[in-house]
């Protein structure tokens, strides 16, 4: 089955199906010409970006668009630019090794104090203080998924209990419903937020549930930003610390008191896009293309359309 499509990497349109024309657009300036032509679109992929801008403007105008193929796992900022008949796919599990790398070096980071570290190192200071460990600490996952999955399998080896946490309990799984999270946090030591922004999920973690964590306990955001109220974290004034790999706002400003906030971490949205994240989306987009010629079911479909072959 034929039709156009256009990716990011070159990789993608020499391996392509013989049957589909492949052009390639990195991002960047639109290109002007068969994008009327165009039925397959792979959005391309900058880390952190989650606003509207050329990338997704330019589905508008697509007038042959059956299938939008997003490689990032969060989707909500996209699906009210989408129209209705076309398939919108995204990139699950394709960050999980990376976003899971990431949260565990975010943990580490906090707890055996390395930012201050390397502030001494800097000022050319060698003093040593008492450090917290991450071997017996109980750490929640909130969000449990595949990157949860893949976070639980980096903290185990540390010796920590795991306290599994989704919107909905699975009892064969051993995972929590969202209504048990109030009994759960006051006795646990770590909290990892990587739940996807819903309307459910927006806010989910404020000042009721800082105020149930124990002193020193430390909130890990990975997911999204507003899923954690940041006004309420600058109110904590350092009692519960945070490592941040995503905010609110974001990106965040200059002058915003988060930077400097006693106790807060923050990295820039970098979790998801690290050098093991290029070749399996590499992968993943030659067998989706091959998927989407032969007439077959798309993989991580999360809103089908008429467009879906």
């Amino acid at each position: 089955m034929g039709g156009r499509a256009l990716v990011q990497w070159e990789q993608n349109r020499e391996g392509a199906p013989a049957s589909l024309t492949v052009d390639v657009y990195a991002g960047g300036r639109v290109p002007e010409a068969g994008l009327d032509e165009v039925a397959f679109y792979q959005v391309p992929y900058t880390p952190s970006s989650q606003g509207v801008d050329e990338r997704l403007d330019v589905i508008s105008r697509m007038p042959s668009l059956e299938v939008v193929q997003l490689l990032s796992a969060g989707y909500e900022h996209v699906l009210p630019l989408v129209p209705d008949h076309v398939t919108l796919c995204n990139g699950r599990g394709l960050h999980d090794a990376s976003t899971a790398e990431h949260t565990l070096a975010l943990i580490l980071a906090a707890q055996r104090d390395l930012p201050r570290w390397a502030v001494a190192q800097r000022d050319h200071r060698w003093e040593s203080v008492p450090l917290r460990s991450l071997a017996d600490s109980r750490v929640m996952i909130v969000g449990y998924g595949s990157i949860g999955r893949a976070v639980e399998q980096r903290l185990l080896p540390f010796e920590t209990e795991v306290v599994r946490v989704a919107g909905r309990a699975r009892p064969d799984e051993g995972v929590h419903g969202a209504g048990e999270l109030h009994a759960l946090l006051p006795d646990v030591d770590v909290v990892v937020l990587v739940t996807p922004l819903t309307e459910a999920t927006r806010g989910l973690f404020g000042a009721a549930e800082f105020a149930l964590l124990r002193d020193d306990a430390l909130v890990v955001n990975v997911g999204r930003g507003p899923v954690l109220d940041t006004r309420a974290l600058l109110a904590e004034n350092g009692r519960v610390r945070a490592a941040l790999d995503v905010t609110d706002p974001e990106p965040l400003p200059v002058e915003h008191p988060l930077w400097d906030a006693p106790g807060v971490f923050v990295t820039p949205h970098v979790a998801g896009g690290s050098a093991a994240f290029y070749p399996r989306a590499r992968t993943f987009m030659d067998a989706q293309l091959s998927r989407w010629a032969a007439g077959e079911p798309l993989a991580n479909v999360v809103r089908a359309g008429d467009g879906g072959r």
